[in-house]
């Protein structure tokens, strides 16, 4: 990658003219420019300022000091869904007039998004709602505390550096990475607006930045009534509920209360642990925390609603798409042949169309995912799942999509909370070297020729909703309703 010398006033920036976009593709109706050379690998960079204490800031000023600056962009100051949305009607118009330069760009346009794991997911999301063509790979950059989708994908967990040969060597290899196909998964939560709890009111921001009100419409849902609320959402990692999700609500707390104390990811990491310390010994007796006393599991098999047997042990369960959770661990471990035969489970790949559902008891079980093939109590392998919590059994819990807590009401007097999990389509990720994510059809996936179910399949199942939702089950929501409150920071978005 030999970056070309460009003056700009009284500096001299390295430009990498293989990934640079030129100003008339990125703002409509500028001077049309004609490049030496068309670019191979032209990329948007989407950059949290806020994340990783100041090392989004500085990440910022290198990729603009290496590409065309108007191609960097700061998620602080501009959504996504208004960025691609812009670019990619001027793309279209440029190549309906005949430019051959655009139609080239919108067909190799790869993304690059550097934040943590909340960060990457709305990106995500707001790809899959505008359903671009041909959907762009992304690639992720670990500047959060967790870091799960980077690790999964092969770029590393680690703060990176920010200097000028820190990002040309993520540059360098952006382009040897391979596009893989990953499963998306819809979210819908039903609830009853609670009239007192903890929680009481249920402040839209208590709720992660994923999920999004919607409107009720069908007329013979029981639920469509005033006083009931739906959001819907996506995730491409894990939902996770009981005490995992409390430590991480803790944790995003106490980082919105003293900012300040946050800036190192190593600081953050150790905090984290010991809020986990803490939960695991404030919980020891409480079974009003066990999931079993909180809800019923129902997973979905051949049509028809199964109720999941979870011991009444469990104190957190995780619904896993990808094998990295909490910093890089893979809670569902690797299932022995005879677990493969008896209990009718498959190969746990990205693109499956099936989560892993993985319970813990506590704090304490988690520590067996520091051993070699440590793993959680395995419970099932689902394409759709459903939570029907039971009233009375406490005021609250903790819920966590993608590392994004909130803290949950819960019914007093009826069954009204409801959360259901679907396959919804997929997207393309950008992967490095031997990374832990591994797909159906990949020559390097152990046993990629298994006849697991595609995501066609998967789909049928998210259908079903139409006539009770109004394109509810089609969309996440991430490009037509999240905005970024002026007084929201977006570092509390991990």
């Amino acid at each position: 990658m030999e970056p070309e010398k460009e003056n700009n006033g009284d500096q001299t920036y390295e430009v990498c003219k293989e990934f640079y976009i030129p100003d008339y593709i990125l703002i409509p109706d500028s001077e049309v420019q004609v490049l030496a050379k068309e670019p191979d690998f032209p990329v948007l960079v989407f950059i949290n300022s806020k994340s990783g204490g100041q090392l989004g800031g500085d990440l910022i000023k290198t990729y603009r000091q290496l590409l065309n600056k108007l191609q960097v962009f700061d998620l602080g100051e501009e959504g996504p869904d208004k960025v691609l949305r812009r670019i990619y009607a001027n793309l279209e118009r440029l190549k309906h007039h005949g430019d051959h330069l655009a139609s080239k760009i919108k067909e190799k346009l790869r993304l690059i998004v550097a934040g943590g794991d909340g960060t990457a997911s709305w990106l995500l999301g707001v790809v899959s709602d505008l359903k671009l063509d041909p959907l762009p790979p992304i690639a992720t950059v670990p500047l959060g505390t967790g870091n799960n989708l980077p690790f999964s994908f092969g770029w590393g967990k680690k703060n990176p550096g920010t200097d000028l040969q820190a990002v040309k060597g993520f540059l360098g290899q952006f382009k040897g990475a391979k596009e893989m196909k990953v499963d998306s998964w819809h979210i819908i939560m039903r609830m009853k607006i609670p009239e007192h709890s903890a929680c009481d009111p249920l402040a839209p921001l208590e709720l992660p930045h994923a999920m999004h009100a919607f409107k009720r419409v069908s007329d013979s849902d029981s639920l469509n009534v005033e006083g009931y609320h739906t959001f819907r959402g996506g995730f491409w990692n894990y939902f996770s509920m009981g005490m995992d999700a409390q430590v991480s609500y803790e944790f995003h707390s106490e980082r919105k209360r003293n900012p300040e104390k946050f800036k190192n990811q190593l600081t953050n990491q150790q905090t984290y642990a010991k809020l986990g310390f803490s939960q695991f010994i404030a919980n020891i007796g409480n079974h009003s925390r066990n999931i079993a006393q909180l809800a019923k599991v129902k997973i979905m098999k051949n049509g028809n609603w199964e109720e999941l047997h979870v011991p009444r042990s469990i104190q957190s369960i995780v619904c896993l798409n990808l094998p990295s959770f909490s910093g890089g661990f893979n809670p569902w471990g690797v299932p022995s042949k005879l677990s493969f035969r008896n209990k009718d489970y498959t190969p746990p790949y990205v693109n499956d169309a099936l989560l892993e559902v993985v319970g813990f008891r506590d704090a304490c079980h988690g520590l067996v995912l520091l051993a070699p093939n440590g793993h959680g109590t395995r419970l099932a392998q689902a394409r759709k799942i459903r939570f029907e919590f039971h009233k009375g059994a406490a005021e609250n819990t903790y819920m966590r999509i993608d590392g994004e807590p909130w803290k949950q009401p819960l019914p007093a007097d009826d069954d009204t909370v409801v959360v259901e999990i679907s396959h919804l389509g997929q997207v393309n990720m950008l992967a490095y070297g031997r990374c832990k994510a591994k797909c159906v059809g990949d020559p390097l996936s152990p046993e990629s020729s298994h006849n697991g179910e595609s995501s066609h399949d998967g789909d049928d199942d998210a259908d079903h909703g139409d006539e009770e939702w109004q394109g509810g089950s089609k969309k996440f929501g991430a490009a037509e309703t999240f905005k970024i409150p002026d007084d929201v920071d977006i570092a509390h978005f991990s």
